[in-house]
């Protein structure tokens, strides 16, 4: 009897030091443990003990989280757990989240079918933005409110005989690219002039489509892959010191037009773009430039030579940026000029001798600069 007094006092005071060295946290769910166990004891002093599933809900739960929080193995856990095993209480709640996941599985019945409209709209998504994928109509839906996988989407553009961005992107529709990307789009072309002594000069040019400014770029007896990739590489430094951005350059196949002339375009971030064989109409804003030059200037001229070439391409250009008006630009110019008098008297100012007249407006009372 002596032994067991002493026996039980210091199991008491060891239990007392353990409690002790508890945080608040875990004294709480231990309690709540053992108040819950005391409960069932209670309700089942004449039945054997065999709890109910709210019971073994609440047990489960509170024992998993004393054990996370104390982070306890299954034998430590017998301080706690007294009317039952603690691996029993651990199967009741592997139990609880295998239930749960079932009974979600069978009440969502598979996904929720997708909405006419969301399927109308998917569509358009895909048929107007050609190299979108999966994921970015995901994203854009997204955006718009909708919810849809990238499988519901592979599905339903399957099932309107859509085919996969890459297949049906195999490149930049041409339209597109001109309607899109057109003040980023530079085109280069030749043409030539015969002169007084029946010599040919090459005329070698760029023009942007955007604001149809024209770039002149040099003029040869030889245009060679050599001379051509050098007037590019000029040209390239003038649009770098000008902080000019294009992203693309239209080209044809002329065997002129080398690696070593696309690799100075790609350098400066440039994709260039060779024009379909047999296609003049690919480079239409560049064959256009070149009619207009002609039918307003060259054909009204005897070039002489080179220099005098120049020099006429120069004025008439200065005159095509300044001073015409392009139907394609809504009747402005290139450049457009700011403040142009409504009023006061028209001039006319001659153009490369009279070939070409421009008529402006002076201002009715002109600025006076005092000294």
């Amino acid at each position: 009897m002596v032994w067991f007094i002493i026996t039980h006092i210091f199991s008491t005071l060891v239990a007392f030091v353990g409690i002790g060295r508890l945080s608040e946290r875990e004294k709480d769910l231990e309690i709540l443990i053992l108040r819950h166990q005391l409960d069932i004891i209670e309700r089942k002093q004449k039945t054997p003990i065999k709890p109910n599933q709210v019971e073994k809900m609440t047990l489960a739960v509170l024992t998993n989280k004393l054990k996370e929080v104390t982070n306890r193995s299954t034998n430590q856990l017998r301080d706690t757990l007294r009317i039952f095993q603690p691996a029993t209480v651990l199967k009741w709640h592997r139990e609880l989240v295998r239930r749960k996941w079932t009974t979600d599985h069978k009440n969502n019945g598979g996904r929720p079918k997708i909405s006419k409209e969301t399927e109308d709209l998917i569509v358009r998504l895909a048929n107007e933005n050609p190299r979108w994928g999966y994921g970015k109509i995901e994203g854009e839906l997204l955006k718009l409110g909708f919810r849809v996988s990238q499988t519901t989407i592979r599905n339903i553009l399957n099932r309107n005989g859509i085919v996969p961005s890459p297949v049906r992107n195999g490149s930049i529709g041409w339209r597109h690219l001109m309607k899109h990307y057109g003040e980023q789009i530079l085109a280069c072309d030749f043409f030539t002039i015969e002169t007084l002594w029946l010599k040919t000069l090459y005329v070698f040019f760029f023009i942007e489509l955007g604001t149809r400014r024209v770039h002149l770029a040099g003029i040869t007896t030889n245009p060679n892959s050599a001379w051509v990739t050098q007037q590019a590489r000029q040209f390239v430094w003038e649009l770098d010191e000008k902080d000019a951005e294009f992203r693309f350059l239209i080209r044809d196949r002329d065997s002129k037009y080398t690696t070593v002339f696309d690799t100075v375009f790609a350098s400066s971030g440039m994709h260039v773009i060779p024009t379909p064989l047999k296609a003049p109409n690919a480079n239409a804003y560049a064959e256009r430039w070149v009619r207009t030059v002609r039918g307003e200037c060259l054909d009204h001229l005897l070039i002489m030579n080179e220099t005098h070439l120049h020099r006429v391409l120069k004025s008439y250009i200065a005159y095509y940026e300044t001073a015409r008006p392009h139907q394609g630009l809504g009747q402005q110019m290139p450049v457009p000029r700011k403040n142009d008098p409504n009023t006061g008297p028209i001039r006319k100012r001659e153009v490369l001798g009279g070939i070409i007249n421009d008529d402006y407006r002076t201002p009715l009372n002109p600025p006076v600069f005092l000294n």
